[in-house]
């Protein structure tokens, strides 16, 4: 049988059930060590693999693309352990426990974790055990259950978490450094003995045979999307210039790989059969279009119609950098300054192509800095502001670069130095918000430059005083939004969810619908007239750490509404966002002060196919 994702579920959707296994068998060991990773408890670990694993395949025939079969378990993984953490929630497999007579429930515990003799006579070590990973930030437990009790090797690692293997290294390290000697050997041995046996994955196969899906489609010659496309180009040669609308591009689905047949994949012994090749969508259409997806954003990594959008992990920049922004220009992304380890500032210019996914290394900065702010005027970049180190000078100055020459023009400074504030552009013009100095983080002063007469001009202060918030600040609609921030100095909420709108036109302030998850140090986008907050991380008063978020949440302006969307892979704050040519892209950032990423992952909004107006 050929055992590639897609395979697989095709002969799951084709009625055999049992084929199901391969994918238990293949994935098992990285989703129950990404939900021990994240619940710290064995047991709790278990029964979050076994309900993943069950949904999962209840919900097969709304997969559009197969391909991306492990993604989505993975997001789903991680939205179990949320809801098992915040409310310890129904049982997902309960709704069909119920279908299953007596002896099958004596025969098949769902109670996978039953204590045998060894479990009953180690509670104490893994109490201990349990609370040595508790300890432990999550990114250093995420590595070491992926390598220990997953079996997975650091290269795995990194594909399986979207970081490079240098991180993957390095955390692995770090986590080791942090555990007494003697609990590292516990740890090795405790999780050999609680690896996921052959038992579990045959376990899972009896119950998805109890379960009815939708089976794919009955189209025997050519696949549905393949028919309506046909249909509408033979329309389209029929009536020409008639048709009173535009053809959306008609997705076709992904080529399935070549053949490969083995006889044995794991522990789950398979028969040799023959598979069609043919690429196939498994949804019909409503009538009206393609059928949109039911579960909306639940599955945040579910391609392609999911509402949560997908992430991909595309080429690092070339070093390291945190306390950064970026900006496009002409189809491409610039990143400029920043700082890498520790506070070695960087006067970097780095030009991304998405196209190509490659960087280049264009001409410094004159003044290094980081935590400054980018803004485009007329194609020309203007770095403003920032700071020389993490406790050095704070600049006043903007420094203007031509992406076409590849030179750069020194500008008239702003009215007030600053670090850690805001930027945006209206009307041909840039506007600074907030931001400060280490000193006092929490101006409220706007600036406005004007371009043309090289001047910079004091405006109406932002209604809340405030450091750190997003950098790029978006314009919707010909207002500015200013997202998010910190305030230490007499305000008790510290990390902010405030979002307020600014009017150039008028130099007047709207207070707006605040974000969902207060955030500080975030990265915002805009995109087809929605913002897009991104990632970001919480502070206390004195400026440490308390939680890095992977968060994503998008505002409509029309409705002053939130919603939430698919997390980014990589938690981080201190990073940069740009948006070009439908997608967001993620740059850089940190997880802690001591060091910085390379790491670029690319948001796609909503991979739901157009729906067609008859």
């Amino acid at each position: 049988m050929r055992t590639e994702d897609g395979d697989v579920i095709r002969e799951c959707l084709n009625g055999d059930s049992g084929s199901f296994g391969l994918l238990v068998d293949k994935y098992k060991a990285g989703i129950f060590a990404l939900a021990y990773s994240k619940l710290c408890n064995f047991h709790d670990a278990e029964d979050v693999t076994q309900e993943v694993f069950l949904k999962a395949y209840k919900n097969l025939h709304t997969l559009k693309r197969w391909d991306s079969f492990f993604i989505w378990i993975r997001s789903m993984t991680i939205n179990f352990c949320k809801d098992k953490i915040k409310s310890h929630s129904r049982r997902i497999d309960s709704e069909y426990i119920e279908e299953q007579s007596q002896s099958d429930l004596e025969n098949i515990s769902l109670n996978s974790y039953q204590e045998d003799q060894w479990l009953a006579s180690h509670k104490e070590t893994l109490a201990l055990l349990d609370e040595a990973m508790k300890s432990l930030p999550e990114t250093y437990r995420q590595v070491l259950a992926l390598h220990y009790l997953g079996g997975m090797s650091g290269e795995r690692i990194s594909q399986f978490l979207g970081i490079s293997h240098a991180n993957v290294r390095q955390r692995l390290n770090r986590a080791r450094e942090q555990l007494r000697e003697e609990m590292a050997t516990v740890m090795d041995q405790t999780f050999q003995q609680q690896k996921l046996s052959a038992s579990f994955t045959f376990r899972i196969v009896e119950m998805v045979k109890k379960i009815k899906i939708n089976p794919i489609s009955d189209v025997r010659n050519i696949p549905w999307g393949l028919s309506i496309g046909a249909g509408l180009i033979f329309t389209v040669l029929m009536f020409g210039q008639h048709i009173p609308f535009n053809l959306p591009d008609i997705a076709m689905g992904l080529p399935l790989p070549s053949d490969m047949k083995i006889l044995k994949v794991g522990e789950i012994p398979v028969d040799v059969v023959k598979v069609s090749t043919m690429t196939f969508i498994g949804n019909k259409g409503n009538g009206e279009g393609i059928a949109p997806d039911p579960k909306g954003q639940e599955n945040a990594f579910m391609a392609p119609q999911a509402e949560g959008g997908n992430w991909e992990k595309r080429a690092d920049m070339p070093a390291a950098r945190k306390d950064i922004n970026a900006v496009a220009v002409n189809g491409k992304i610039y990143v400029i300054g920043g700082s890498g380890a520790a506070y070695n500032v960087s006067a970097n210019t780095f030009e991304y192509d998405p196209l190509k996914d490659q960087w280049k290394e264009k001409a410094d900065m004159p003044t290094a800095r980081n935590g400054a702010c980018l803004s485009v005027l007329d194609g020309k970049i203007y770095v403003i502001g920032g700071e020389a180190s993490g406790r050095g000078d704070v600049f006043s100055t903007v420094e203007m670069y031509d992406p076409n020459t590849d030179k750069w023009t020194k500008k008239a400074d702003m009215l007030i130095a600053r670090q850690g504030f805001a930027a945006g552009v209206a009307n041909g013009k840039i506007y600074v918000f907030g931001g400060g100095w280490r000193a006092s983080m929490g101006l409220s002063t706007v600036e406005e430059y004007d371009p043309i007469k090289d001047k910079w001009e004091k405006k109406n202060d932002m209604p809340t005083a405030r450091g750190w918030m997003a950098r790029n600040a978006p314009t919707v609609n010909g207002k500015i939004y200013v997202i998010g921030g910190w305030n230490p100095i007499g305000n008790p909420t510290l990390t902010l969810p405030t979002v307020e709108e600014y009017d150039p036109v008028t130099d007047t302030w709207i207070k707006k619908a605040d974000m969902p998850t207060p955030r500080t140090n975030l990265a915002v986008a805009e995109l087809n007239s929605k913002i897009y907050a991104i990632g970001g991380a919480s502070f206390d008063a004195g400026g440490n750490i308390v939680k890095v978020f992977s968060t994503v949440e998008e505002y409509d302006t029309e409705t002053d509404t939130w919603t939430k969307k698919a997390d980014m892979p990589t938690a981080r704050f201190g990073f940069a966002t740009s948006s070009l040519n439908g997608k967001i892209y993620a740059i850089g950032g940190m997880e802690n002060y001591q060091m910085a990423f390379p790491t670029v992952e690319e948001y796609d909004t909503d991979f739901r196919s157009q729906s067609i107006n008859p």
